[in-house]
């Protein structure tokens, strides 16, 4: 039997690896912190993302051939063309583009201080915005001659018509709607995905009671209630074009829709492909 000394001993000993063993953990703890909290918050990140996302099945249709000089800042499709809206001072233009071969058999340059964005067709008008001039100008459909400026406030990036209203983005996670005779403010919406606010809102193509936007910087869409301003879903894009095979700035920025052949166009910034492609929501 051990004596009382030796157990003395032994508890000590126990104690002292305890607090030796404790001391360890903690130095570990310390020297590891950073490495934990970063895969914490990656761990959080993926589970937002995977939260937010919300991805609808696509299935590439066809490519056709893209202006690569076209820096891409607005699309609409109409009766068998592409218009398109193209950024940049001094090479800002409108044009009138064939679907299949890419060729532009119509163009107006807007003023060299101009920087052009967004446009939409309203009947045989068309209306493009430009990015910090605060200037919408409306044109002919038929001849891209000038009949009309107005003014908005912010900047302009974005726009597309639902039947009713314009809609317009500013690079906030704001949509406003405007009369599209007096281009008054008439409404706004926040947009909201389970939550968060959704920035940088861009390009606008309103396609069957939705408005799809890109998000600048991002190789995806985002399916908008114009009545909640809700994120409702997202198209993810990223395989058409993957990013590693472009340059920073040739990011994703271009809808159109036909709705008569229920088709869905998308493309970029100097981008030499314009894609055809279906999404079902899941």
């Amino acid at each position: 039997m051990p004596s009382k000394q030796q157990k003395r001993k032994r508890n000590r000993h126990q104690e002292e690896s305890q607090v030796s063993s404790t001391a360890t953990e903690r130095g570990w703890l310390r020297r590891h912190r950073w490495g934990l909290l970063v895969a914490f918050l990656c761990c959080a990140c993926a589970c937002v993302v995977w939260a937010l996302a919300r991805p609808a099945a696509v299935q590439f249709v066809r490519a056709y051939p893209h202006d690569e000089k076209a820096y891409t800042q607005g699309l609409v499709f109409e009766n068998g063309f592409l218009y398109e809206g193209t950024g940049k001072r001094g090479q800002s233009t409108l044009r009138k583009v064939e679907l299949e071969t890419g060729r532009v058999v119509q163009s107006h340059s807007l003023d060299r201080g101009h920087f052009g964005e967004g446009i939409a067709i309203v009947g045989d008008r068309i209306v493009q915005l430009t990015w910090q001039a605060q200037i919408g100008i409306v044109y002919d459909k038929e001849t891209f001659e000038e009949v009309g400026r107005f003014r908005y406030t912010g900047e302009g990036w974005g726009i597309t018509y639902d039947g009713t209203h314009l809609i317009i983005s500013d690079g906030s996670a704001t949509l406003r709607f405007l009369d599209p005779e007096t281009f008054k403010v008439t409404g706004q919406v926040l947009v909201r995905n389970r939550g968060r606010r959704v920035p940088n809102l861009n390009e606008l193509e309103y396609v069957r009671g939705e408005i799809l936007a890109n998000v600048w910087y991002k190789d995806y869409i985002v399916r908008i209630s114009p009545r909640t301003g809700q994120v409702v879903g997202t198209i993810d894009l990223r395989r058409l074009y993957p990013a590693n095979r472009r340059d920073r700035e040739a990011v994703m920025n271009g809808i159109a829709y036909d709705a008569e052949k229920n088709r869905l166009f998308v493309t970029g910034k100097n981008w030499p492909r314009l894609f055809e492609v279906r999404f079902a929501p899941r």
